[in-house]
């Protein structure tokens, strides 16, 4: 079973979700416990296990040093990939309080999609209950056309709710 029209899906290109961490790196039992629940929860949500983000200088004003993590993200392609588009579109955005669609101006002039998340129990994978750490998420999607217009065309026959 397709779940979306394979003229259309063969022109994304991949996704990449990724998410900060920090503003965790202060509490105590950062490295022991609030990590690895971010780690186990993003990899539930996106089917793999997140590569970390480090920095790439230090920046004396935000308390970072070059070297010290700063996030996780994920880069899905193929069927993942796939999936993870069917999960977002069918089954998170409709759960988002006070969804109306994706503004316009989330699509930048190469024709990404950057779509962010407060939370991430959006997400029907996450158990609200057993879930100690809130954290925001923000996925990308990224064509294989870097032309704005395409791009948004490629997205409406997808089937992503845009606002127009």
């Amino acid at each position: 079973m397709e779940l979306f029209p394979k003229k259309y899906l063969v022109q994304i290109e991949k996704i990449v979700i990724s998410t900060g961490v920090g503003k965790f790196r202060n509490e105590s039992q950062f490295e022991q416990k609030i990590l690895p629940e971010i780690v186990k929860e993003l990899s539930l949500i996106t089917g793999q296990k997140p590569a970390y983000t480090t920095a790439r200088k230090s920046i004396s004003g935000f308390k970072v040093r070059a070297g010290q993590l700063v996030g996780l993200k994920v880069t899905l392609r193929g069927k993942r990939m796939r999936d993870f588009l069917f999960r977002l579109i069918n089954l998170v955005l409709p759960r988002v309080k006070d969804f109306r669609g994706i503004d316009l101006k989330s699509i930048d002039e190469k024709g990404c999609l950057n779509i962010g998340f407060r939370e991430h129990y959006a997400f029907p994978e996450i158990d609200l209950e057993k879930s100690n750490v809130r954290f925001g998420l923000q996925v990308t999607i990224v064509p294989k056309v870097r032309n704005r217009e395409k791009a948004i065309e490629i997205y409406k026959q997808i089937g992503i709710p845009l606002k127009i």
